[in-house]
């Protein structure tokens, strides 16, 4: 107890330290949605009705997703192409329709039981079996160095080792790609959660002309605070207001809502 006690005081103060310099335009409306691990908050909004978002980031806590659809009868792109995540989805297809029978776990790892799918149809979630990058091609998804943990990183954010048994191969695509494929002619609202391939796909976007109405961005690097860590968030808060970005939400930890009117 007292280690745990002392570690996380030790987590909070070393945050507090290399904690990036964002300024939060707080906005009345915001909405939170999911499972205590696995939640986001955003702005409700008319434009969200009937819309189609994008969720990159399944793992295995798909409750924001299910959430989302069946409060705003909505359909969510969820790209994400690591082995466990296509099992999981493909375990919640299968009960499509059906009421949750048990409460959600206090982790990442939900119980396909856990999720609400009474007012989900087929077609409401949708799942697009590749990791967003910068680039349409096949590339190396390096695995944590906990092997408990789904999220699998293009960036080898937690420095696995790079041997043949630490990584899977993948089919990456852009979003300008995502957007053709499945006939986006906007993004009211997309979940980045890609394990520190955030800021160079966010840049990306933006210089392809992709401006979602709401960005929900998990800068992972904060979760392993640092001078680069702190740098790397600042750089791309920057190009995101430069680009007629607000940040309108911070969680304490790492996730961020953006919003441009």
């Amino acid at each position: 107890m007292l280690t745990r006690i002392r570690n996380h005081i030790v987590d909070r103060v070393v945050r507090r330290k290399y904690a990036p310099h964002i300024v939060i335009d707080k906005r009345a409306k915001l909405l939170r949605l999911g499972s205590r691990y696995g939640g986001w908050t955003f702005e409700s909004s008319d434009h969200l009705e009937q819309a189609t978002i994008v969720s990159c980031g399944l793992g295995e806590d798909a409750s924001f997703d299910v959430e989302f659809a069946a409060a705003f009868n909505a359909t969510v792109i969820i790209v994400d192409p690591t082995p466990r995540a296509i099992a999981h989805f493909a375990q919640m297809q299968a009960r499509l329709g059906q009421p949750a029978a048990c409460p959600y776990s206090k982790g990442g790892k939900q119980p396909a039981a856990a999720y609400d799918l009474s007012a989900l149809a087929e077609g409401s979630l949708v799942l697009e079996p590749s990791a967003l990058w910068t680039e349409n091609t096949r590339l190396k998804f390096y695995a944590p160095q906990n092997l408990e943990h789904v999220s699998h990183s293009i960036v080898n954010l937690h420095n696995s080792s790079c041997d043949s048994a630490s990584h899977i191969e993948v089919t990456a695509i852009t979003l300008d790609s995502l957007v053709e494929k499945y006939h986006l002619s906007s993004i009211p609202l997309m979940k980045l959660d890609i394990e520190g391939a955030e800021g160079r796909v966010i840049e990306s976007a933006l210089r392809n002309g992709i401006y979602p109405r709401q960005l929900l961005v998990e800068f992972d690097e904060m979760n392993l605070p640092s001078d680069r860590s702190k740098k790397t968030v600042e750089d791309t808060d920057r190009i995101l207001r430069q680009s007629g970005y607000a940040c309108r939400y911070f969680d304490g930890m790492s996730n961020f809502l953006y919003t441009r009117d």
